[in-house]
């Protein structure tokens, strides 16, 4: 591929993180190239699984995300570097909510390794699971409706039931960061998440690398909404730009 493709594509894409479906008149437009040059690259990179092709246009390509016991096996020690970062930056807090997910769990084992006599309120059976370990921290589980390829409780109960608690810090993972922000495969964790942060003071987003310029189905949260974001590289291009807008502090995992 040219220098000049490369580049336009990187473009293209950059552009549907921002705007996640877009027609190819006005693709043609921002990158001031013809129709038939926009077109030639959809279908390059629809053919690369980066995006899904629309009618007269394309949309960025939503992350199909495995299992939860598949995802544990994924980027292990990625996630772990970003748990070890991210645990200290909830010393002095009495209350933490925690979200489901792989990394969500890393960063649990760490809280109950680093920290004692806290409350963490959790929906996540792996997450809670790890905290077990240290008989200081006391364990609330939110009800609700298990979901047995996350782990989890989600629904209407557990949201209520959250809705009645306030915390210290809140902690979630991510399928997928954009501009947009933060969001999620399942419709139902979105809705956990963002009353998690909405009964919170302030909020943490742990996610790795491959959640990088991709968007999922449920947005939970602006960037202006979140405090920080720990993962294991720097975000580039419109993501970073949207980072640094929102005012979010980017810690960096050591591996």
């Amino acid at each position: 591929m040219s220098r000049k493709k490369d580049k336009r594509q990187k473009a293209i894409l950059d552009q549907l993180s921002i705007n996640p479906t877009m027609r190819v008149g006005r693709l043609s437009e921002a990158l001031e190239v013809t129709t038939e040059t926009i077109r030639r690259d959809l279908e390059e990179l629809a053919a690369q699984g980066l995006i899904s092709r629309t009618y007269g246009g394309a949309m960025l390509r939503q992350p199909v995300e495995p299992v939860l016991s598949e995802r544990h096996k994924e980027l292990v020690e990625e996630r772990a570097a970003i748990g070890r970062a991210a645990a200290p930056l909830l010393v002095g807090a009495r209350v933490i909510m925690i979200g489901s997910g792989a990394t969500t769990t890393q960063l649990a084992k760490r809280v109950a390794f680093e920290m004692n006599n806290v409350t963490v309120i959790a929906h996540s059976f792996s997450v809670a699971t790890a905290l077990s370990f240290n008989p200081t921290i006391q364990v609330v589980m939110a009800p609700g409706l298990y979901h047995s390829g996350e782990g989890a409780l989600h629904g209407a109960q557990t949201v209520r039931f959250l809705s009645d608690y306030s915390a210290d810090w809140s902690v979630t993972g991510a399928s997928a960061m954009s501009p947009l922000g933060p969001s999620d495969a399942l419709m139902e964790a979105g809705d956990v998440y963002a009353t998690m942060l909405r009964q919170s003071a302030r909020h943490m987003v742990v996610a790795d690398h491959s959640k990088f310029d991709r968007i999922a189905t449920a947005r939970y949260a602006d960037w202006g909404e979140i405090d920080v974001l720990v993962s294991d590289a720097r975000p580039q291009g419109p993501l970073q730009r949207a980072l640094k807008t929102g005012g979010v502090d980017l810690r960096l995992a050591r591996m």
